[in-house]
């Protein structure tokens, strides 16, 4: 059976921001608005968290299945982070983008260099990076969320400045001066990108 007719209206949407840039709350914002879009579900070794579920929250695998699906190109991306895998399932994104849904992935820059490299350039992607207004803003926003020492928020900083050098990386930047400003940029770009430029 063929999927040539919908896989043309689906899109996958790489979304990336530094620490403290507002994507989680954009994409929330995203998927209220536009009921049918759907975000992008991880994959983890790491054990479920009391309120979490299979399939809804993370695709929650063991090391040794999380590696047998890295050897088999079944990852689209991955990285090891603090002693657990995680990744984004090939299967699942390239199912619901044939299905002809905008499929929206918040990762980081590594990750989005995998995705960019292993996507295809036959299949639809969209990127798009999400600046801060001001290197000086995003330490006042890491500062008001009251989640980290001077030293981690130090760190993130200069995690930041390297991650925004890879923006040009991106088909589309967008600062976030505003959440709702934000929302709105990021929503006419995937709108009206009915047919998204293809990586080089």
């Amino acid at each position: 059976m063929s999927n040539k007719k919908s896989v043309g209206e689906g899109l996958l949407v790489v979304l990336s921001a530094p620490s403290g840039c507002g994507k989680t709350s954009i994409v929330e914002r995203l998927l209220k608005r536009n009921p049918d879009w759907i975000r992008s579900i991880s994959a983890t070794t790491r054990t479920p968290r009391v309120d979490e579920k299979n399939a809804q929250d993370y695709f929650f695998l063991s090391r040794q299945d999380f590696e047998h699906k890295i050897g088999e190109g079944e990852m689209l991306e991955h990285a090891e982070i603090y002693g657990n895998l995680y990744g984004t399932p090939r299967e699942f994104v390239v199912d619901q983008v044939a299905k002809g849904k905008k499929v929206i992935m918040t990762i980081d820059v590594q990750g989005a260099k995998q995705i960019m490299a292993s996507w295809g350039k036959e299949r639809p992607l969209l990127s798009i990076f999400i600046l801060p207004p001001s290197v000086k803003a995003l330490r006042e926003r890491l500062t008001g969320r009251n989640t980290e020492t001077p030293e981690e928020i130090e760190k993130r900083i200069g995690i930041a400045q390297d991650e925004i050098k890879a923006a040009k990386l991106y088909h589309h930047t967008v600062i976030n001066q505003s959440l709702d400003q934000a929302v709105l940029e990021v929503e006419e770009i995937i709108l009206n990108n009915s047919q998204p430029r293809r990586n080089n």
